[in-house]
This record gives structure tokens, C-alpha cells and sequence, in this order.
């Protein structure tokens, strides 16, 4: 089967989507699926190398996060007809109505990952683009009604979805999903923990605690901040690493705040770490921490189990149930009060808890969260779905 992924923009800073989309196409390579992808960056952005299949970087995105593209509409209709089927990674843009438009005129099905862009956490924070998205709405549903799958990646993110908007009728289907086990891609982990520490050698034999991804006020990062200063006492052999883009000039903010709170010396900002380094720093953290307001699924999350470590999160993470069912982490509320709670549990448990806790991550991984399940799932909901199928949902 030949399929083809579009998506806005592939590069890490954007989070768990482009990530995605990478960790599937290694793992379509492995089902013995062909891959490709179509994105809206400049050809020869430094994040698209590496990525193992063709790469068509059509460098023209208008009207800013819309992404209008006038290129990829020409393109997907001059292309559409190669593949078995396409996906659409993200909504509320222009790639989905192009993706719908040249799939209907090529005859070849397709589905759209929503990556948790229907939770109704976004309406009652953002009320004004909630205005916004209910005019689109018309525009939005039609691409979702005529998909073969909508695809989400928990039962809870599906049942969120249905009720952000009216109509909510779809075929939604909820697949595994998750990475490619890290462990099988060739990296030393001992010498990813010294890449680490060679970025910030003062972390190097203390322990840390480590929030890893967009530093945004949906992550909750302002509330783990408020939270460790709280507790910082009560454990002065751990320090906070805050690691992740700035997109919307949150780092500096917090940095000060750190300063006023009397804990800059033990929070590092290390920005944005990829690759060995971002290994390095999963594999040699105390515990993962994410106090997320919204989160579809977590990338991060499921990485950290993938190495071993504990994870420590809010139940705002659609995976929090399975998390907790297996025994690989803490969960509060998205609350300062949650957030210091989580502190508080994780500094004052046994070390023998936490190492059995740990023991527990790569199985929890290794039983829900290997990426080569996803693959495997999206190949049979193309090929066991008769065209012109009707949608199911509400």
C-alpha cells in the first residue's frame, strides 16, 4: 500500500504532530507500506533531513497558520492518483479541504488525524477563535464527514470531540498509537546522557526532574514553576529541567519569575534538544513531568516510558488512565495544588517504589504504546473499508 501524509509543517517546533509523522514513517517502512510526505516548508530546512522517504517541501503557506497554499492544491491533484490513500495530519487549515478535493477527484480514500484539535478545552479558553471556528465549522465538518477514518488516539479524545461541535458526524476510529521503540534504533544510551550533560554540565551527577516540549501556558508550565519553588526544600538534590521551543515568549517570563521565586539557580533551560541529547536527558531524569491543561495523547510521555522512567502528569493527558491502571506514574489535577501534589508524592516516595515503578515503563510501553501497532491499524482500516462506506458516529 502507498500512502501519502500531509501535514502544515514538519518542523519539531510545532510538537507531537510532525513527530508523529516521522515515528510512522518508519514505521509504515517496517509493515512493508510505502511513504510519503507533503509539507509547506522551504526545501532544505534543516529538520527535514533524515526523515526515510520522499519529502515534498512545497514552500508556500499565506495567511499565516491557515496555511493556504495554492502549490499544494496543484500538486495533490497532479499526485493524489499514485497513492492508495491519504492522510491528513491536523484541522482548521486549508491542506484539509485540498487533501478532501483531490482525493474525491482521484477516487482514493482518506483519513485525518485530528491530533486533539476538538478537545472543548480550546473553546472555553479561546473564546474569541471559538467564534471563529464555529463559522468555519461548515467548512471543517464536510472534510471530516467525508473521510474514510477520523482517526484519534484514545477512546477519550474521541469522546471529547463529539461534543466541541454540532454536526459531529463522523467515522471515527481510535488507534494505537505512540514511537518506534528507541531501543531498536541503534543509539548508545550512555553516551546520549553524556551528549546531555555535555549541553549542561551542571546537571551532571544531580538529579532532575525533566518538562519536556512547547513552553506555552497549555502545558502548564507557569504551574510546575509555582510548584517547585513551593517544594524545593524539601528536595535540595533535585533540580527542574524546563526543555522545549519558546513560541509564544513564555521562557522569558518564566526565567524572571524563577529569579523573584529564588530558584533560577536550579531551573536550566536548555531551549529546544533533539535527537541523542533529548535521549540523554529522558534516560538520565529522576521522572518525566508534564502538569498539561490539554494534551491528545503526549509524545513526551510515551518516550519517557519507551527509556524507563516514570512519568508525572495531570489527568488533562488523554492517557492518563492507563498511566495510573499501570502503575508507571503519578496523576493530580491541572492545579498549582496538582502540581504540588505530584512534587510532593514523587519527593517523598520510597526509592525502592520509584525503581519499581520505573522497572514498569517499558513494559507499559512495549504492551500499548509501539508505534508499529499504529501502522498496522491504519493499513487495515483502508484496506477493510469498502468505498463509499457510510460514516458512523453522532
Amino acid at each position: 500500500m502507498r500512502i501519502l501524509h500531509v501535514i502544515a509543517s514538519l518542523s519539531p517546533a510545532d510538537g507531537g504532530p510532525p513527530e508523529a509523522v516521522r515515528q510512522l514513517v518508519h514505521a509504515y517502512r517496517e509493515a512493508g507500506a510505502e511513504v510519503e510526505v507533503a509539507c509547506l516548508d522551504q526545501p532544505g530546512e534543516p529538520f527535514l533531513n533524515g526523515i526515510r522517504c520522499p519529502v515534498h517541501a512545497l514552500g508556500q503557506r499565506i495567511l499565516g497558520r491557515y496555511a493556504f497554499s495554492p502549490r499544494l492544491w496543484r500538486w495533490l491533484h497532479e499526485n493524489a492518483s499514485r497513492f492508495d490513500a491519504l492522510i491528513m495530519n491536523g484541522i482548521w487549515t486549508f491542506p484539509g479541504i485540498a487533501v478532501r478535493a483531490a482525493a474525491r477527484r482521484a477516487g482514493k480514500p482518506y483519513g485525518v488525524f485530528v491530533h486533539g484539535a476538538l478537545d472543548p478545552w480550546f473553546n472555553r479558553e479561546y473564546a474569541l477563535k471559538h467564534l471563529k471556528k464555529r463559522c468555519y465549522w461548515p467548512v471543517q465538518h464536510a472534510v471530516l464527514r467525508a473521510a474514510r477514518a477520523v482517526f484519534f488516539t484514545s477512546k477519550t479524545e474521541q469522546e471529547l470531540a463529539q461534543s466541541s461541535f454540532r454536526p459531529s458526524r463522523w467515522n471515527g476510529v481510535v488507534v494505537p498509537y505512540g514511537i518506534v521503540d528507541p531501543e531498536g534504533e541503534g543509539g548508545d544510551p550512555a553516551s546520549q546522557v553524556e551528549e546531555f550533560h555535555r549541553q549542561l554540565p551542571a546537571l551532571a551527577g544531580r538529579r532532575y526532574l525533566l518538562f519536556l516540549g512547547r513552553i506555552h501556558e497549555k502545558k502548564g508550565c507557569d504551574l510546575l514553576l509555582e510548584a517547585f519553588a513551593q517544594l524545593s526544600d524539601a528536595a535540595p538534590a533535585i533540580d527542574l529541567v524546563i526543555a522545549g521551543p519558546d513560541q509564544v515568549g513564555m521562557q522569558a517570563k518564566l526565567m524572571s519569575r524563577a529569579g523573584e521565586l529564588g530558584i533560577a539557580g536550579r531551573v536550566h533551560w536548555p531551549g529546544m534538544i533533539r535527537g541523542n541529547s533529548k535521549w540523554g536527558a529522558l534516560r538520565a531524569c529522576d521522572a518525566f513531568i508534564l502538569p498539561s491543561h490539554q494534551e491528545n495523547f503526549g509524545i513526551s510521555v510515551v518516550e519517557a516510558l519507551a527509556v524507563g522512567r516514570p512519568v508525572l502528569i495531570s489527568n488533562q493527558v488523554n492517557i492518563w488512565r492507563e498511566i495510573k491502571d499501570d502503575g508507571v506514574g503519578l496523576v493530580e489535577d491541572d492545579t498549582l495544588e496538582g502540581a504540588a501534589r505530584l512534587l510532593r508524592r514523587w519527593f517523598e516516595m520510597p526509592a525502592a517504589e520509584r525503581q519499581a515503578m520505573a522497572a514498569r515503563a517499558r513494559t507499559c510501553f512495549k504492551e500499548r504504546y509501539e508505534m508499529r501497532r499504529t501502522a498496522a491499524v491504519i493499513l487495515r482500516t483502508f484496506a477493510a473499508m469498502p468505498l463509499g462506506g457510510q460514516p458512523r458516529g453522532q
